[in-house]
């Protein structure tokens, strides 16, 4: 046997070899024959090179990615990789080969290739490294940081916990640890879902890899080798949850045109060169644009910089830099700094046989910075939070830094902190938990809570029950609207009909209720009535420097607004804005259109596409943005979702084949292929399926045959 490709029921690979390397490579090759698409717009998108045959619409991501240099670094930290840990590097690069030996059969079995013109390319070894930061880039939120330096600017620092909550571009996610006196088995018990942008095929790929060293069942990431997040290696088992730490700042730059190219100011007062060079942005259907890429110290520029500086004074703005000198903005953020994008951490994870192996492991993991669940067979858990935060001032943390003054340079890294299990059980929900030293912005305690809630409802439970906790869509985030709802009096009758079914309403966002229909339309009405009131007027002006088109959703006020809700219905005062007036306009605005559907009417899942075909109608879904159900629609915007469970999970400790999973679509890439789309209808019921592990109930395919998994 040099590797050997199973597939269970449900298409799932099922990968054996004789050694790690070997494994590697056949993971990249059976990960290029089901997802060729994917893994080449991810590589396009980390390069700055996915408007070379996506359009247009790639344009504003290409040039952000170029602007902050993803690949370079990525090559950088590559390089490092090899000086520091050769055998990972050798690892990372055998996966590689493994895609290029499946990239020609996996894009002749892919339709998009065709629509695009697109030729499959060469997987270089840094480029899991650079998908891995392209698809984790915007993690830390650096973008929060634009709209709390506008909210700040506005409406006074008083804003910034006011409207310090999660909201749709943030990842999040849902996870709980069962300590074995809390289970049917004496084992431990570990469930979650991640909540990321949902897309055909997802983000989180299942798959299995086994060699004499390691045999790990788990969700990889596709184009990164190995399992990084979540894992049953059969001794130990662990998951992550979104720490929603804050590591990455933006820098105000005061720069110059020179001679020579461009100067920075620098905190000492003086002026240093900046790198400078020019890039070329290809795009189909369209001349090609140029870009100026600059970097200071402190980090590239994200911001253009004018050709020249014309000198425009403001009353309003004292900062505003003399004449003569221009205003961007640099990106800081760790793997920039260190070269090192944590990949270290990924073999001593497969190889872990305990807690212990995993807290070791995780000693070396840079970034996202999670918050990670494990536990062993032999009793031992594990809540500690992991990844790599610099320490600096309370403003780099919460707005732009002046790159000019002191005070703001990085001065270390936080130590990692570590949490305890409570009552046998840990749960985590982005909530302010181990990480919140760490961070700024936080999800409420909701999602959180209600799991807590759920797990203490009984003593013990068993993998088979723990599916029924993902589903839940307990929505406790609508006291503070129904509260105000209550304090009415003096409606229309039709208003007060819609009142008292909405105070009547179990709370539960259903896909098949019209109380939880009512409740959102009531709920995005308020939401649209503040974002138009002129205390807010202010925050729909473009910022003084221009922000990136891909960051500006951070800059709208109606979505900020809608995650900010109940922290706006509650607040003691809120700039002089009459909120029972606006609840009130708002209940007499939906009620007067006679609400008459379901909330699954118009709650239906919107996957993101790289590249739009035909119109698709989602399926209808139970759930809300603070459910545990997390299917997070945008208040005042749409009801649509287009982030919610990017997969589910349950791992058992006291047997892995009573493990389970699913995601939102299937194991195949290609539309029309069989296991493209079958596990949709168990996903939108709750339903997960089993992991097999048992070889002899697994089949044995020929990659080379692409019919194996075609329709």
């Amino acid at each position: 046997m040099t590797t050997e490709t199973y597939r269970d029921p449900w298409g799932i690979p099922h990968l054996r070899a004789d050694n790690a390397r070997e494994l590697a490579r056949a993971q990249g090759r059976v990960t290029a024959h089901d997802r060729a698409w994917q893994l080449e717009t991810e590589r396009h998108r980390a390069q700055g090179t996915s408007a070379s045959f996506l359009g247009a619409q790639a344009v504003a991501w290409d040039v952000l990615a170029r602007r902050a240099r993803l690949a370079d670094t990525a090559r950088r930290c590559f390089e490092a990789l090899e000086r520091r840990d050769p055998e990972t590097a050798e690892w990372v690069r055998s996966y590689t080969t493994g895609v290029n030996e499946g990239l020609p059969a996996g894009a002749a079995r892919t339709p998009e290739f065709a629509r695009t013109g697109l030729a499959p390319g060469t997987w270089e070894p840094w480029h899991p490294l650079a998908v891995w930061l392209a698809a984790h880039i915007l993690f830390a939120g650096f973008p929060a940081k634009l709209w709390r330096e506008e909210a700040i600017r506005h409406l006074g620092p008083e804003a910034v916990p006011l409207f310090a909550t999660d909201g749709p571009g943030t990842a999040g996610s849902n996870g709980w640890l069962l300590a074995g006196d809390r289970t049917t088995t004496g084992k431990a018990l570990i469930a979650g879902d991640p909540h990321r942008f949902i897309e055909a095929p997802g983000v989180y790929q299942q798959i299995r890899l086994s060699c004499p060293e390691f045999d790990v069942v788990g969700l990889a990431v596709p184009g990164v080798p190995g399992i990084a997040h979540f894992a049953h290696t059969g001794t130990v088992a662990w998951a992550i949850t979104h720490a929603m730490a804050d590591y990455q700042d933006l820098y105000r730059e005061r720069l110059r045109r020179t001679e020579t190219g461009v100067a920075a100011l620098g905190p000492d007062g003086t002026w240093s060169p900046a790198h400078r060079h020019t890039e070329t942005v290809p795009v189909a259907g369209r001349p090609p644009l140029e870009i100026e890429v600059i970097e200071t110290p402190r980090g590239p520029l994200i911001t253009p910089l004018p050709p020249t500086f014309a000198h425009r004074p403001s009353a309003a703005d004292t900062t505003e830099p003399p004449e003569g000198e221009a205003e961007a903005l640099a990106l800081r953020y760790p793997p920039r700094v260190t070269h090192d994008l944590g990949f270290t951490a990924l073999l001593p994870l497969l190889r872990a046989r305990g807690v212990a192996d995993v807290d070791r492991a995780l000693d070396a993991w840079a970034e996202p910075v999670n918050v990670v669940h494990a536990a062993d067979t032999a009793g031992g858990t594990l809540h500690r939070v992991a990844g790599r935060v610099p320490v600096r001032s309370r403003t780099n943390r919460t707005r732009l830094a002046p790159a000019w003054l002191p005070g703001h340079a990085w001065q270390g890294w936080h130590e990692m902190p570590y949490g305890e299990l409570v009552d046998g059980a840990a749960v985590m929900a982005n909530q302010r938990g181990p990480a919140a030293p760490l961070g700024v912005e936080f999800a409420p305690s909701h999602r959180a809570d209600r799991i807590r809630a759920l797990l203490d409802g009984r003593r013990t439970w068993s993998a088979a029950d723990l599916p029924a906790i993902h589903m839940d869509t307990h929505l406790a985030s609508a006291a503070p609207l129904l509260n105000r709802l209550a304090a009415l009096d003096h409606l229309t009758p039709e208003a007060a009909g819609l009142r008292d079914r909405l105070l009547a309403w179990d709370r539960r966002m259903d896909a098949d209720s019209t109380a939880a229909a009512g409740h959102a339309a009531v709920r995005s009405a308020v939401v649209r009535h503040l974002a138009a009131h002129p205390a807010f007027a202010a925050l729909t002006e473009p910022p003084p420097l221009a922000c990136p088109e891909p960051l500006l959703p951070w800059l709208a006020l109606t979505p900020r607004i809608a995650f900010a809700l109940e922290h706006l219905l509650d607040a003691e005062e809120l700039y002089g804005i009459d909120r029972p007036a606006v609840v009130r306009a708002a209940l007499e605005e939906v009620a007067a259109n006679r609400p008459a559907g379901t909330w699954g009417d118009t709650h239906r899942l919107a996957p993101w596409q790289a590249l739009p075909g035909q119109p698709y109608e989602g399926p209808a879904l139970s759930g809300d943005h603070d459910c545990v159900l997390c299917t997070s629609a945008v208040p005042g915007v749409t009801d649509l979702s287009a982030r919610g469970p990017a997969a589910r999970y349950v791992w058992d400790l006291a047997r892995r084949d009573d493990s389970l999973w699913v995601v939102p679509f299937g194991a195949d890439g290609v539309p029309g292929a069989n296991h493209h789309t079958d596990q949709l209808p168990l996903w939108l019921k709750g339903d997960l399926v089993p992991v097999v592990t048992d070889w002899d109930h697994l089949e044995l395919v020929d990659l080379t045959d692409t019919e194996e998994t075609d329709a």
